[in-house]
C-alpha cells in the first residue's frame, strides 16, 4: 500500500469481516499519523461531512456533503449464513471508484464511517454514497485486531419494519419500534422473555426505528454482553434484560436441529446473488440451487426457485427457515419467484 507521502508497504492482512465488507491490514511502521474514532451514534442529518480517498487514482482527494440518512440497507453485502450487517450512513459528498476504504470525518476532523458504495445506473457518482458507521468499525476492528475473526453478536428474533400499511393492519397505534415476527427457540431473545409481536423501541439507549438500526446496534456489541431491550406489549412498555450469544453458537444449534428436516425437503439452498436480487427488486430470500428426492422435488418447484415466505413468514436465511419448519405440523404453503419473474405458491405437509 502507498501512503500520502508516496512511501510504499506490503501490509499484512490481519482478518477479514465478509458480512460488513471490512478488513483489517498492518503495516511496520512507527509514528504514523491517525484519525480518531468519532460516535456515529451522535451523528445527526444534515451535519456537514469530509469524504476522503483516491477516485480514479487522484490520491487524497475530499469532498463535502451533508449526512443525507442513517441506518440505510441498500442490499450490496452477500451472507451465505444471513449473517450480513448493512446499516449505511447516507451522504451526498461525491464518491467514486476508489473512495472505498477512505474515511468519512465529521468537521471536527474524527472518524465517523469508512465510504463503501454508491447508488448509480452508470457506476459513477450521482448524488448518493453510503459509509460503514464507525461504531460497527470499530468491533470489527476490536475484534479482528484481539481474535483474528469477527464475533458477531446474535439476539435471536426475526423481524418486520412498521410500515403505516403494517400497524393499521396490525392494530399498532403507531409506526415507532420493530416488529417482532418470530423468536429464535432457545435463543438469548427467547430465553430473556422477548415474545413474537413484542414491538422493539431502544437498546441500551439506543432508539431504533428500522431492522437496519436494530441490527447495527446488536452488531457493536460483546458476545456474552447484557443489554436493555425497551419494547411494547399489548400496548404496555416493558424492560427486559437480553444476555447475547456468538451467532457461530446459535447456527450449530439451529443446524443440529433442522438437519432432518432438509433432508426431508433434498434440495439445496443459497442467499439469492446481488445481481438477481436487484433485477427482482428483493430484499431477501433462498434460492434452490439443486435437487433430489424428496418435498421440494414432488411439490414441483423446480432448481432456480427463490423461497420468500413459508406461512406468511419472511425467510431470510436458511437458519430462519429451518427453525420455520421445526415449529409447523401437517400442511406448509411456500410463496415465491422464479428468476424470470414468475411468482409461485406451493403446499406440501410435513
Amino acid at each position: 500500500m502507498t501512503l500520502n507521502n508516496k512511501r510504499t508497504y506490503t501490509a499484512k492482512v490481519i482478518g477479514t469481516d465478509p458480512g460488513t465488507d471490512l478488513a483489517l491490514i498492518k503495516i511496520d511502521e512507527k509514528k504514523l499519523p491517525f484519525v480518531p474514532f468519532g460516535n456515529s451514534d451522535k451523528v445527526r442529518i444534515g451535519e456537514w461531512v469530509l469524504a476522503v480517498g483516491n477516485p480514479f487514482n487522484l490520491t487524497s482527494t475530499v469532498t463535502a456533503g451533508i449526512v443525507s440518512a442513517k441506518a440505510r440497507n441498500i442490499n450490496i453485502i452477500s451472507g451465505a449464513d444471513g449473517s450480513s450487517i448493512e446499516s449505511f450512513i447516507q451522504t451526498d459528498a461525491a464518491v467514486n471508484r476508489g473512495n472505498s476504504g477512505g474515511a468519512l470525518v465529521n468537521p471536527n476532523g474524527e472518524l465517523i464511517g469508512i465510504n463503501a458504495a454508491i447508488a448509480s445506473a452508470n457506476g459513477y457518482y450521482t448524488g448518493y454514497s453510503f459509509a460503514i458507521p464507525v461504531n460497527l468499525v470499530k468491533k470489527v476492528y476490536q475484534d479482528l485486531r484481539d481474535h483474528g475473526e469477527v464475533h458477531r453478536a446474535y439476539m435471536g428474533v426475526s423481524l418486520s419494519e412498521i410500515t403505516g400499511e403494517f400497524a393499521e393492519k396490525n392494530g399498532l397505534k403507531d409506526t415507532k419500534g420493530v416488529y417482532v415476527d418470530e423468536v429464535v427457540e432457545n435463543g438469548p431473545a427467547q430465553k430473556s422473555g422477548i415474545k413474537k409481536g413484542d414491538i422493539i423501541l431502544a437498546v441500551d439507549d439506543v432508539t431504533v426505528n428500522g431492522t437496519s438500526e436494530l441490527q447495527e446496534v446488536i452488531a457493536t456489541k460483546n458476545t456474552g454482553e447484557k443489554v436493555k431491550i425497551y419494547l411494547i406489549r399489548d400496548n404496555k412498555p416493558f424492560e427486559l434484560s437480553v444476555v447475547l450469544k456468538e451467532k457461530s453458537e446459535q447456527t450449530e444449534i439451529a443446524h443440529k436441529n433442522s438437519s432432518e428436516i432438509f433432508n426431508q425437503l433434498g434440495a439445496t439452498l443459497q442467499q439469492v446473488p446481488n445481481d438477481l436480487k436487484n433485477k427482482l427488486s428483493l430484499k431477501y430470500g433462498l434460492q434452490v440451487t439443486s435437487l433430489k428426492d424428496g418435498i421440494l422435488n414432488s411439490s414441483g418447484i423446480k432448481k432456480g426457485f427463490i423461497i420468500l415466505k413459508v406461512d406468511n413468514k419472511s425467510v431470510r436465511s436458511v437458519d430462519e427457515l429451518g427453525n420455520i419448519l421445526k415449529a409447523k405440523e401437517g400442511g406448509i404453503l411456500i410463496e415465491g419467484i422464479y428468476p424470470n419473474g414468475m411468482r409461485a405458491y406451493y403446499g406440501f405437509g410435513l
